[in-house]
């Protein structure tokens, strides 16, 4: 007897006896709830495995050691800040134009001979050089930009997390970037002559008296899951500054040192020829997604695993009726109605099941990492609930997902394999760098509810999970993976009615 078959005819049972009488048929078979917590044991595992053998060292001015607590933005994101900047003081409002005559710089590759450096010349796509107002030479400071960059035409940038684009241009342009109180705009011009805005952007709080000048900037080639070094090298001419008319001065904003402490580690530099500077700098102005630290959704790493038990236990809650269900005392449910109260059971044991794992693994990775002297991401109390309760959402959901599959196949062998095949193999394709789309159009998606840094446009990252990257928004992804299940319960309900 299918346990999704009426037991007696007559009076219909209610919704809230058919729930009852489902929990019952749940708690009958041990090995449920055994399965429920191996999908909490493995996953807290796993991830306080990876947290305890983390190990981020860096090589800093005093050595070799621990790395340095990330680079915090006006809004609390990890940021990068790091280029090369010939500046002066502007005392109160003023402009600085300029045109980008040419941009070029160097990409390391793969070493084709190993020991021997492959060097070619090129600017990576978010290579920058242009046009930087900012509070203070300080790092993580405020500050607008409007710039030239290797394959994304000009664009406006500020406070690290926003970008405007402007002309699709990679050619010689002119720049512009006025100040007038907190207000910073940006222009763009093919020759000088006409105009056209990029961006306005108020810099709260801006004192009377800031830096403005010219800047380059390059973030790493991505090659291999990992970065090798690069700069941009911009030819500026055609100079005019507006409220300032001292001397030019030149700064490597946040030039690493070797360990002997003295001698710098990729260092910029300035040329000036005639009317010309020609500005060399490497590392990036933005968001720091990678640099950043470790992320708070490396924990739940082993949820894939975990949820497999999940999705086999909802399989077999319907396939398998529980001892109580067999015996069949009370009067029968429409099957519609039993499916439903069957998905509400299953459902709200799998939020409780992933609400715990999540909420232990979650903050009991981070404190081990930190213990460690391991850098971590900057993570809000916002998002930090989003992760824990995202996660507990995604787990529900997958096993909806796999109960209406049951339903609709009626054999726990497939229902269970293509539970599987829905949920967790494209997981574990995108973690690997292969096929990430996947992340999009099939129910894994809905794992980017447990993103804990923002994929930002404007920052070339590798496509894997494992640094960071996930093709859709966290509540979009998980409005896909609910979808699947509301789409398969509401077909296996109609079968059933049918």
């Amino acid at each position: 007897m299918s346990s999704l078959t009426p037991h007696r005819t007559g009076r219909r049972a209610g919704f809230s006896a058919s729930l009852r009488t489902e929990w019952a048929a749940f708690l009958s078979v041990r090995g449920r709830v055994f399965a429920m917590a191996a999908s909490v044991l493995v996953t807290v595992s796993l991830g306080l495995l990876i947290a305890g053998g983390a190990r981020s060292t860096c090589v800093t001015g005093k050595g070799e050691g621990p790395c340095p607590a990330p680079l915090v933005g006006p809004d609390g994101t990890a940021v990068s800040d790091k280029y090369y900047f010939v500046h002066q003081p502007l005392k109160g409002n003023g402009s600085l134009t300029a045109r980008v005559s040419d941009m070029t710089g160097q990409i390391r590759l793969p070493d084709a001979v190993p020991g021997v450096r492959n060097v070619m010349k090129g600017a990576v796509p978010w290579a920058k050089a242009g046009l930087l107002v900012r509070q203070s030479l300080k790092q993580g400071t405020p500050y607008a930009a409007v710039m030239l960059t290797g394959a994304h035409g000009v664009r406006m940038q500020h406070n690290y997390i926003h970008d405007v684009a402007g002309g699709p241009h990679n050619g010689p342009q002119w720049l512009r970037l006025t100040r007038s109180g907190d207000t910073v705009t940006g222009y763009e011009s093919d020759d000088g002559q006409a105009w056209s805005e990029v961006g306005t952007v108020e810099l709260t709080g801006l004192p009377e008296t800031v830096e403005i000048g010219l800047f380059a900037t390059s973030p790493g080639a991505l090659w291999d899951m990992a970065q090798a070094f690069a700069q941009a090298t911009a030819t500026f001419d055609h100079i005019d500054l507006k409220g300032a008319n001292g001397r030019w001065r030149h700064d490597d904003v946040g030039v690493a040192m070797e360990s002997d402490g003295k001698t710098p580690h990729h260092p910029g530099g300035v040329v000036e020829s005639g009317d010309k500077l020609i500005v060399t700098g490497g590392g990036d102005i933005g968001p720091a997604t990678v640099e950043g630290g470790l992320r708070a959704d490396l924990m739940l790493i082993g949820g894939a695993l975990g949820l497999i038990p999940v999705l086999v236990v909802a399989v077999m809650f319907v396939t398998t009726p529980g001892r109580r269900a067999l015996i069949g005392t009370g009067p029968p449910a429409r099957p519609g109605r039993l499916l439903a109260a069957k998905a509400a059971v299953m459902g709200a044991v799998a939020f409780v099941t992933g609400l715990v794992t999540s909420a232990v693994v979650v903050p009991a990775g981070l404190a081990l990492l930190r213990a460690n002297d391991n850098p971590t991401q900057p993570l809000t109390t916002a998002t930090g609930l989003r992760v824990i309760v995202g996660y507990a959402a995604l787990t529900a959901a997958a096993a909806v997902l796999a109960l209406g599959l049951a339903a609709l196949v009626k054999r726990a062998v497939i229902a269970s394999g293509l539970a599987i095949a829905l949920v967790i193999v494209p997981y574990f394709l995108a973690t690997a760098g292969l096929a990430p789309w996947l992340l999009m159009i099939t129910p894994a998606a809905g794992f980017a509810i447990t993103q804990s840094v923002p994929t930002f446009a404007h920052v070339d990252v590798q496509q894997s999970l494992l640094g960071g990257y996930y093709p859709l928004p966290p509540w979009a992804g998980l409005a896909v993976a609910c979808g699947y299940a509301a789409i398969t319960l509401a077909a296996a309900s109609v079968r059933r009615t049918a």
